[in-house]
């Protein structure tokens, strides 16, 4: 998707409605949702292939992808609408939201699958990314997770509640606190440490995950396998804008995980670069300079 902004300044109120009036003094457009993912895998040193699905008029998405150097093998064109949020920002704060986008499922599902599994073959790592815009369901989720198995591919979810228990056998699960409540008659209303392994024990088992990550926005991060329970609090940081920290989570996690780190190493990266996501407006890519040096000052 595009996330698109528009800049202004608010000097007065609307004459015909109780709203601000915004002069806009500039117009921007980023990569945003799954290729906010890619940006982010690949500004931390690896090579994404981002495997999605757009409408006949990419709204300057491929033009997007070629100045940020991602590959656009894996992107099919359909008859729906490019997805576009456009925020409306001013004084640095959301002034509103618009979305365009069409959420029905995938009119060339066969394709979009086989065009995925030929792109996954020679790669370490597969996330997830889902967003409920129609491109992963049931049956592409359950081909391209086997697919992954039988490759020996590191499947990571991050995951929406309309799909959320098709997610079987992966090895990281991502939900954030809501995601995970929307999902449980047993919601989480007090954040320790023996609530929620009870909690999280159960949705791991049911999926069958190796590893289960939770977000716990201001409250940090809890990350749950076989062996372990480690709740770790949040980083203190300079939030100015929540847009992107998911993605950068998943992202940071994908790659600690595939190299081998301990799962308390990845859930502080993770955390670390959530909170480092939130530092300025809008959604960037994060800066793997800055997060290694924060990195070794705070883990």
């Amino acid at each position: 998707m595009i996330d698109a902004y528009m800049w202004g300044k608010i000097n007065r109120l609307s004459p015909e409605a109780p709203i601000p009036i915004v002069d806009i003094v500039k117009h921007e457009k980023r990569l945003g949702g799954a290729a906010n993912v890619a940006t982010n895998i690949k500004a931390l040193g690896a090579f994404p292939i981002l495997c999605s699905v757009i409408g006949q008029d990419d709204k300057g998405f491929f033009e997007l992808m070629k100045k940020e150097g991602l590959t656009i093998y894996g992107i099919l064109q359909e008859n729906r609408k490019t997805t576009i949020k456009t925020r409306i920002i001013s004084e640095d704060k959301h002034q509103l939201r618009v979305d365009e986008e069409d959420t029905f499922l995938l009119e060339k599902e066969d394709e979009f699958i086989k065009n995925t599994q030929n792109l996954m073959k020679d790669t370490n790592i597969v996330i997830f990314q889902d967003y409920n815009k129609g491109i992963l369901s049931k049956n592409v989720i359950e081909k391209l997770l086997i697919y992954a198995k039988k490759q020996n591919i590191l499947t990571l979810v991050d995951p929406k509640k309309e799909n959320y228990w098709n997610y079987k056998n992966v090895d990281l699960f991502k939900p954030n606190l809501k995601e995970l409540n929307q999902s449980s008659e047993n919601k989480i209303d007090h954040i320790d440490l023996k609530n929620l392994s009870e909690k999280v024990s159960f949705q791991r088992h049911k999926l069958n995950a190796k590893n289960l990550l939770v977000t716990l926005s201001e409250k940090g991060v809890f990350i749950q396998n076989q062996h372990q329970n480690l709740l770790f609090p949040a980083f203190k940081r300079n939030i100015v804008d929540v847009s992107g920290a998911g993605d950068a989570v998943i992202s940071t996690a994908a790659l600690a995980l595939a190299s081998g780190l301990d799962i308390d190493k990845i859930a502080l990266l993770a955390n670390l670069a959530g909170g480092m996501a939130c530092e300025k407006v809008g959604v960037n890519p994060l800066n793997s300079k800055q997060l290694l040096k924060e990195a070794n000052r705070l883990i």
